[in-house]
């Protein structure tokens, strides 16, 4: 093994920070304003460079063929605003959870989850890329849901080891992607825990069901979760105001147990119905169907075939 000290400047960490760089500087400007300058900066610089508008276009023709080009060209600007703004949200954590926290919390789904916290049985909350999960996890916590988060790192190391830290500002224990991760989240749901599960990622281990029409990789992993330990699997969605700073924290009733399949396809069919609501507020920059066909979906068609013959015999 080398002695050798590794170079300070790495691309990763030139990378990195040159990511960085804008939410150090807003961060020196007042919480209103940096919100909004960071929104504007995402949609207005980063997201032509990054080819993020080219790809929430490109989405939207695929699943959306006949929306008109003004409201495309709308989106193409407000989506990269609202990532924008979620990151920024998530490092000024101090002054999000204090305008977070008390956000109203309503929906049919409280009563289950209320009672399944007062019976110490685990919960389960499934959401997505949609409005922000972070206001949704905050004022939850303040409910008295204090939920653990499985969560897939960055990429680049630098800027990863950052997120990470600002991610567990707002709540721990956090659960990494993976087979450590996975061990973590299984121990704390069987001590009655609260999780909460983002499932709207092109998932590379998942299984083509249906979203906006389209075959798209969904994971099976949460529904099996909620089975396995007879946990109420709650969609939770944390939609933003007009204003851009305030939210609304959403309880849907719970997905009625079933079987894995049936209840990830649920999933994907209420949170369509929230995006198709508000459709600003969804992240179309994601690649969410780039594996619907092909080889990995092909894999998932096979998983899909021999769960059905084992539940037939």
């Amino acid at each position: 093994m080398s002695d050798e000290k590794q170079p300070f400047w790495t691309r990763d960490r030139m990378v990195g920070m040159a990511m960085y760089a804008p939410i150090a500087f807003a961060m020196l400007l007042p919480y209103r304003w940096r919100i909004a300058f960071i929104g504007w900066i995402t949609s207005r610089i980063v997201a032509p460079i990054a080819g993020y508008d080219k790809r929430v276009r490109e989405n939207l023709a695929y699943v959306l063929p006949d929306l008109p080009e003004d409201e495309i060209r709308h989106l193409m600007r407000a989506v990269p605003d609202g990532a924008g703004r979620n990151m920024i949200e998530l490092y000024s954590h101090k002054a999000f959870t204090e305008r977070t926290r008390h956000s109203p919390v309503t929906g049919p789904g409280l009563p289950a989850i209320r009672e399944a916290r007062e019976n110490g049985k685990p919960v389960i909350f499934v959401t997505g890329h949609f409005g922000s999960f972070n206001a949704a996890r905050v004022a939850m916590i303040e409910q008295g849901f204090e939920m653990g988060v499985f969560y897939r790192p960055m990429s680049n190391n630098w800027f990863n080891a950052r997120y990470t830290e600002a991610m567990r500002s707002l709540s721990e224990p956090m659960f990494e992607q993976g087979r450590r991760g996975m061990i973590q989240m299984v121990k704390h749901l069987r001590s009655g825990g609260v999780l909460a599960i983002l499932t709207d990622l092109n998932a590379h281990d998942g299984v083509p069901l249906q979203f906006f029409g389209k075959p798209a990789l969904s994971p099976l992993a949460t529904a099996e979760l909620a089975l396995k330990f007879d946990a109420p699997l709650v969609p939770v969605w944390g939609i933003r105001a007009e204003n851009g700073l305030d939210f609304n924290i959403l309880v849907e009733e719970p997905v009625p147990h079933s079987d894995p399949v049936t209840m990830t396809q649920e999933v994907n069919d209420r949170l369509e119905a929230q995006v198709r609501q508000r459709m600003d507020q969804w992240f179309w920059i994601h690649r969410r169907w780039k594996d619907g066909i092909g080889p990995m979906a092909d894999k998932g068609a096979q998983q899909l075939e021999e769960m059905r013959r084992k539940a037939d015999d």
